[in-house]
């Protein structure tokens, strides 16, 4: 990889992260000095950003504690890899639809001072295509929530993915429990979320894979939340995740990538305890605010099963926005995804513990 292109996408995955965020997760957990090239990007940048992140939080404190988001936002969830990415850009090309974005996610400590500068500078440097499965991206194009949380709180999956040897601790700590500090980062993120992209807009879209296990989080601070859960095979999500963590882990990580066998394992066990953490609440989301979506409807028929979201959850102005989301499944035609193949030790030991596995739901 061209060093330039390797330091714009280490900035946009995961530059700008506060100082005290950064301290704290080198405090817990052990980074490997191998990999402290990895380190320069998010140290420096967050350090030349944190004064203006102290000068955004003094000029809208007040803005914050008084705005309410909507508090029926459409919170697209599913295992990674699932074609939540894909739906999530469907959604938001909804005029109407407000949603993190990159040049949001980026840096939302000072995005809302610095949107102008972040957008045309995202545009100058960002690569064509995303790092980890060359999908179009842009400066404007929807991201997902937990990229922007975790400049700002440690409390995220995205720990285990700069700490690759402590994913299991992580994803079980940040994931599947949480924090009254990781609450309160949520929901100032999801004002800022509004405020930076919400102007004249009707609807709030948040997509977000961990959210899977923070159902019950999610209702108790947005009761009228509507949800659209993609499923997929589990064993095509998994197999592209096990090898979006290898890439990932290489580009931004703290520490030696484990071999695809050991990545596979633990991400067999995580799928299996994030949508046992779904299956747990499912009962508590009201039948109206929950609809899934399978991964091969959304492939084959992008359309139609958006034209089914709007018309199950109650989403306002399909028609208004139809022109956009077929635009944007238009542009998605072209995409041709990176070839998804694993090691032939990884491979059998997926096919052996997912054979262990109680049937798919």
């Amino acid at each position: 990889m061209h060093p330039f292109r390797r330091c714009s996408d280490q900035f946009v995955a995961g530059g700008c992260i506060r100082p005290s965020v950064l301290i704290q997760a080198l405090r817990l957990y052990k980074p490997h000095w191998r990999c402290g090239l990895n380190g320069v990007i998010p140290l420096l940048s967050g350090l030349v950003l944190e004064p203006l992140a102290w000068l955004q939080t003094a000029l809208y404190s007040k803005r914050l504690a008084q705005i309410q988001p909507p508090d029926d936002p459409v919170v697209v969830i599913g295992h990674w890899r699932s074609g939540t990415t894909y739906l999530h850009q469907l959604l938001a090309s909804d005029p109407a639809a407000a949603t993190a974005r990159n040049a949001f996610t980026v840096a939302p400590q000072v995005a809302l001072i610095l949107k102008p500068l972040i957008v045309g500078f995202l545009n100058r440097i960002m690569s064509v295509h995303r790092p980890i499965d060359a999908v179009p991206w842009s400066a404007l194009d929807p991201q997902e929530d937990e990229i922007g949380l975790v400049r700002l709180t440690l409390d995220t999956n995205m720990a285990g993915v700069a700490f690759p040897r402590c994913y299991p601790r992580c994803f079980r700590r940040y994931v599947l429990a949480s924090t009254a500090s990781f609450r309160r980062e949520l929901v100032r993120f999801t004002k800022l979320t509004w405020l930076h992209d919400g102007v004249g807009k009707s609807h709030l879209v948040i997509k977000n894979s961990a959210h899977t296990a923070r159902v019950l989080l999610l209702l108790q601070l947005y009761p009228n939340a509507r949800f659209v859960l993609l499923k997929r095979d589990p064993i095509a999500s998994i197999r592209s995740l096990v090898q979006v963590k290898q890439l990932l882990g290489g580009l931004m990580g703290f520490q030696a990538v484990p071999d695809q066998v050991r990545q596979v394992e633990e991400t067999v066990a995580a799928h299996a305890e994030l949508m046992g953490a779904f299956e747990a609440s499912r009962a508590q989301i009201p039948p109206e605010q929950l609809v899934e979506v399978a991964y091969t409807d959304l492939m084959a028929s992008p359309i139609t099963t958006v034209e089914r979201i709007y018309r199950d959850l109650g989403i306002g102005g399909w028609q208004r926005a139809r022109s956009s989301v077929q635009a944007r499944a238009t542009q998605a035609e072209n995409y041709h995804p990176s070839p998804v193949k694993l090691n032939p030790a990884a491979e059998q030991r997926l096919q052996e513990l997912m054979a262990q596995q109680p049937p798919h739901p």
